[in-house]
């Protein structure tokens, strides 16, 4: 078993000062595989002490500076790939195929758009001709609390930490408890770049010991989140008495709308989508939305789907889906696939237990849904397991009512070969994003949502000005530079 219990403070690994051991567990085999500390009060100020000592000197160094330090991160990030990979994997279920590509791919994807993105940043620019002594200046916001989750560790933290120290700004990295090995090996990635003392400071921790302390401390200037509505919620209060700024990027109950236009493909993009990294993804396009003269078709394309969608072990190479990431994930998914049951769901996929044959390990049989209505709590919570529901809709006006009836604003999706329907629908959606007929967005588009789904966003140019402050001068000496 992997004994990972240190901390990196102020440049160097250290021991916990008031550690609590933690075992990572394996979810495709449910036993342990690492042992951690979960810090306490006095390492999360050791931290924040070391990322405040260093901001002065890093906020001011020149912008080429920190993109040759984010350059030699993305170097070794490529090198350290399979270690990488190898850790998400065992850590959180990811199949290994998958943490080879889209996992560690999103890291490797996001520094470099970022390193594209900088060159867009001004970060001492005119008002405006009509001002000709006045000056907008960004610069870094300060201290940076960054707060990680389990289903995507790579893509969250490089959103976060990349962006942050582009800015300027010095920070401690708390990384979910239940997958903490893959930000380890970032830490020596961070380490091994030559990252200044205090500016990178990385502490384990759950979220009610290290991230209410983090949340809260007086010395931290804004928290950056990605997690759950209800933590989301509990962050922005502990964060309300220091005035800190606060970035959450939280839940979603996508909707994604088929029209009887859509093309072939349509329904086994979604179907696809939802069941990726084993329904554990924020923008899961969750509730199919299906016009009504194609709705018992798709019903029966999509229970073909879901049954050959196969479960394995995560160390198993091939395409299949994974475990979900812990017994408590594992029991509110069976929690949840029961309520669609009594509340009158029809079950064409699935159901509740392990796949057949399968006795250990957190896996859940992909599951489909039909005859669902948006009262029904598997239309209106997130479940982060593969769960589909299937709703009919007769009209667009309809579709849309259902589509924007839920509390979360993450990321909506339109099949559809109208394009002015599409458009249409576009503009009227309430969600931070919006992706049709299979279009992935461009590289530096912005993440994140409205609503529950969280505020601030993630990515490209927007990426780096969520960590920046806005200063404005006035009498600025032109001659002087």
């Amino acid at each position: 078993m992997l004994d990972k219990r240190q901390f990196y403070i102020n440049g160097t690994w250290c021991d916990p000062m008031a550690g609590a051991d933690l075992e990572v567990i394996d979810p495709s085999t449910e036993e342990p595989c690492a042992v951690i500390s979960l810090g306490g009060a006095s390492d999360t100020d050791l931290a924040v002490a070391a990322a405040k000592d260093a901001l002065d000197d890093w906020m001011h160094t020149d912008p080429r500076t920190r993109r040759a330090l984010v350059e030699r991160i993305l170097e070794i990030y490529q090198k350290r790939a399979e270690d990488m990979a190898q850790a998400i994997s065992l850590e959180m279920g990811a199949p290994i195929d998958l943490a080879r590509g889209s996992q560690v791919g999103a890291g490797t994807w996001h520094i470099s758009n970022f390193i594209k993105a900088f060159e867009q940043v001004d970060f001492i620019a005119p008002l405006g001709d009509h001002a000709p002594e006045d000056r907008i200046i960004r610069e870094a916001v300060g201290v940076c609390a960054l707060i990680t989750p389990w289903n995507w560790p790579m893509n969250q933290v490089t959103l976060k930490v990349i962006p942050a120290l582009l800015a300027g700004c010095t920070m401690v990295l708390k990384p979910s408890e239940i997958a903490p090995l893959s930000s380890m090996i970032w830490t020596e990635i961070m380490d091994e770049a030559g990252t200044p003392r205090g500016v990178y400071n990385m502490v384990n921790g759950d979220g009610a010991g290290v991230g209410t302390q983090l949340s809260s401390h007086p010395d931290v200037d804004m928290v950056s989140f990605t997690g759950s509505s209800r933590a989301g919620r509990a962050i922005s209060i502990n964060a309300a008495e220091t005035l800190k700024r606060v970035h959450l990027e939280l839940g979603g109950k996508g909707a994604n709308i088929i029209f009887a236009d859509a093309d072939d493909r349509a329904v086994k993009r979604g179907v696809a989508h939802c069941f990726q990294n084993s329904g554990q993804s924020c923008n899961a396009p969750t509730r199919m939305l299906v016009e009504r003269s194609i709705y018992e078709e798709t019903i029966e394309a999509a229970r073909d789907l879901a049954e050959k969608t196969q479960v394995a072990a995560a160390s198993q190479p091939g395409k299949h889906i994974g475990p979900v990431v812990s017994q408590a994930q594992f029991d509110k998914i069976q929690d949840l696939i029961q309520k669609g049951m009594d509340e009158g769901a029809r079950l064409v996929a699935g159901g509740l237990g392990r796949p057949e044959g399968v006795n250990r390990g957190y896996f859940v049989r992909p599951t489909v849904f039909a005859d669902v209505n948006n009262d029904m709590s598997i239309a209106r919570e997130e479940i982060f397991g593969p769960v589909l529901s299937i709703l009919p809709f007769d009209t667009e006006a309809e579709a849309l009512r259902i589509a924007n009836d839920t509390v979360y604003g993450l990321t909506n999706y339109v099949q559809s070969t109208d394009g002015a329907r599409r458009n249409r629908l576009a503009r009227r959606l309430r969600s931070g994003m919006v992706e049709m007929n299979g279009k992935s967005r461009g590289a530096g588009a912005p993440f994140g949502g409205m609503k529950h789904s969280g505020n601030g966003r993630e990515g490209g140019v927007w990426g780096i000005e969520d960590f920046l402050e806005v200063k404005a001068v006035s009498g600025w000496a032109n001659e002087a530079g």
